[in-house]
């Protein structure tokens, strides 16, 4: 006799890890206690330094349903890509290693996909917590529903899925080319903007991931390379909607901002990029140490708003920059003089 077909499961469940040994105990246990088992969930550990491979083989050992890769440090977009490949089912559900599923997480989700085949991708709406497990609160709405809404969203750059709160269809990520190098860190927002055009993507309205929120996570420490990153993805959207071609899909970095005129051959590009992203680096202690101190200067140069600048002086100070602080003041002061305003609308004025 033949030895007996091996099934595969249905779901596979993608998780990357890079020196998460904080908080992987609890996101590994919260997969493992799905209501819905009948998943391989395959954990990649990207040349951890700290004691997260010891961790997913102690896990291993218990649970059949792990499967471990493990390899030098490569970065997020190839590790998300790699278990994009290894996977052996035709859903994924993607999990990071510092967040924790509700118990009916992917039951809810792959019911979803069961029900609606001609979405592609389902996320969820999360519950914000903080480094401790304790709720951290945020203002804005919710992600978007329906196809429809999401469709609405792009257009007003608001939230639209939270990547390790997703489940996908594997063959739609593929034929779309997967996550794209040049986008990293905003990697998923890419993916779903050119997801869009082949598939419909939408969000239960229930809180199924609680969405951990501290300061080492990516968002906090690139978010000058964040946001730059999620204002060219939409650039690329809108190209690729008007039938042209969009420039970045074989690159392996972003250019320049100033390069982006000519990346895209369209004027201007460069400077709405510098108003999308000036305003949100304001409130950034990253975004105000790295790059993207400058990048506000020459927003402000290009003749961008004073919004909310004085207050950013006096915030510098607080971070511990006083010599930003005082650059910023006085680009403030130069280009209140250049645009013939009164010096009384500057500093009193605290806008």
């Amino acid at each position: 006799m033949g030895m007996p077909e091996i099934i595969p499961a249905p779901l596979s469940v993608a998780m990357s890890v890079y020196n998460a040994e904080r908080f992987l105990n609890l996101a590994i246990e919260s997969v493992l206690a799905q209501t819905f088992t009948d998943f391989e969930f395959l954990i990649l550990d990207d040349g951890s330094r700290d004691g997260s491979l010891a961790i997913i083989r102690h896990y291993a050992s218990r649970d059949p349903r792990i499967r471990v890769i493990a390899r030098e440090n490569r970065g997020l977009v190839v590790s998300l890509n790699q278990l994009i490949e290894e996977a052996r089912a035709p859903i994924i559900a993607r999990m990071d290693a510092d967040d924790i599923c509700a118990p009916d997480r992917f039951a809810k989700q792959m019911a979803f996909l069961a029900d609606h085949p001609d979405y592609g991708v389902v996320g969820c709406w999360t519950a914000d917590i903080d480094e401790y497990g304790e709720p951290y609160h945020l203002g804005g709405a919710d992600h978007p529903v329906t196809h429809e809404d999401f469709l609405a969203g792009i257009g007003t750059r608001g939230p639209l899925l939270c990547h390790p709160a997703v489940m996908y269809r594997r063959a739609p990520v593929l034929a779309v080319g997967g996550y794209h190098k040049a986008f990293r860190h905003c990697e998923d927002l890419d993916l779903w903007l050119r997801l869009a055009s082949v598939t419909r993507l939408g969000n239960l309205p229930e809180r199924l991931v609680q969405y951990r929120h501290y300061p080492e996570q990516v968002s906090s420490r690139h978010a000058t390379e964040q946001q730059i990153g999620a204002a060219v993805t939409r650039i690329a959207y809108e190209e690729r909607h008007a039938g042209r071609l969009d420039p970045t899909a074989t690159l392996d970095a972003l250019p320049p901002i100033d390069e982006l005129d000519a990346l895209f051959g369209r004027k201007g590009l460069s400077r709405r990029v510098r108003e999308q992203v000036a305003p949100g680096l304001l409130y950034s202690r990253s975004g105000l140490h790295d790059q993207g101190f400058d990048l506000v200067l020459h927003y402000l140069r290009d003749g961008g708003a004073h919004d909310g600048m004085w207050r950013t002086v006096g915030r510098l100070v607080r971070f511990g920059a006083p010599l930003r602080a005082a650059r910023l003041a006085l680009a403030l002061a130069a280009t209140t003089i250049a645009r013939g305003l009164l010096p009384s609308t500057a500093p009193a004025g605290h806008r």
